[in-house]
């Protein structure tokens, strides 16, 4: 299950042996593992034998930049990353059992994501490129919200979805179109930390009900791209959203651009997955 290259380097690593594994739900990007050290610390394990090794080391990054911020959210502690000799990169972390929500666990977790957004730059962006799921993420800064939109996140998505044939020239001009209708679209805002891929797959309430999260693609960026991906698969109750509203409230019209900003997620699943995601880009970007 797990490669030995990763068990033995993990072991190396970490100065004890590896007593017992269990398979779990990695998601659709990794494999992944539930580990027991000699000690009896169970961590969870990822791994990734065709990925970029990288992928994992910027991961840690986002993890303690978002621990950084000092909120109320639960974000697993990292022991360590590495890449084997055959490149397969991994990622060991402290294993947080999955619990059930308490009657305050989504408010909780409204106004904690609030908080994290109260957390500003000067600029969007990043001091390093990162990933979202297993495709590069640019995180140049730039001081305006629409160049970094249309520069780092539209345009490199759009640019592999149509060199790859999933969308057609046509689609390239809406977006065109588009663009310069974005200075009168976005309120104007600070740059804000955000988890940068939370959708209802990369959170979970632990055993005492907190609220924690995973996965990031993390950068500083118009929290109103964080909110909208929080709609478009769903998972996320409604007094979430009144809880992060009473303590962080958005500008008029926010349900008539969360579209706009949920163009990003589904260019990615886009060029990840194709299909309906293709279509539903398409649908959006047709209306400018």
């Amino acid at each position: 299950m797990i490669p030995n290259s990763v068990k033995q380097q993990i072991q190396q690593t970490v100065d004890q042996l590896i007593t017992s594994t269990q398979q779990v739900s990695g998601g659709s990007i990794n494999q992944a593992a539930k580990i027991t050290l000699a000690d009896g610390t169970t961590c969870f394990l990822k791994w990734n034998t065709s990925a970029d090794p990288h992928m994992f080391v910027v991961e840690e990054k986002g993890l303690d930049l978002l621990k950084s911020a000092d909120t109320t959210l639960r974000i697993p502690f990292v022991f360590t990353t590495g890449q084997t000799e055959d490149n397969t990169g991994f990622l060991l972390q402290k294993f947080i059992p999955e619990g059930r929500s308490k009657p305050n666990s989504a408010s909780e977790f409204g106004q904690a994501l609030a908080q994290l957004h109260k957390h500003h730059n000067e600029t969007y962006g990043l001091d390093h490129d990162n990933f979202i799921g297993r495709l590069p993420q640019s995180n140049t800064p730039h001081k305006n919200w629409v160049d970094f939109f249309i520069q780092e996140r539209m345009k490199p998505q759009l640019q592999m979805a149509t060199d790859s044939g999933k969308l057609g020239s046509d689609t390239v001009s809406h977006f065109e179109n588009m663009y310069k209708k974005l200075p009168d679209i976005f309120p104007n805002e600070p740059p804000s930390l955000l988890h940068g891929d939370l959708w209802g797959g990369n959170y979970f309430f632990d055993q005492n009900g907190n609220a924690t999260i995973y996965d990031p693609a993390v950068y500083y960026g118009h929290r109103e791209i964080e909110l909208a991906f929080t709609h478009l698969f769903g998972g996320f109750p409604s007094n979430f959203y009144s809880a992060y509203e009473e303590n962080y409230p958005l500008s008029s019209g926010f349900s008539q651009r969360k579209d706009i900003y949920n163009l990003y997620p589904l260019l990615v699943h886009t060029n990840l997955f194709g299909g309906s995601y293709a279509r539903q880009v398409e649908g959006i970007v047709r209306q400018f």
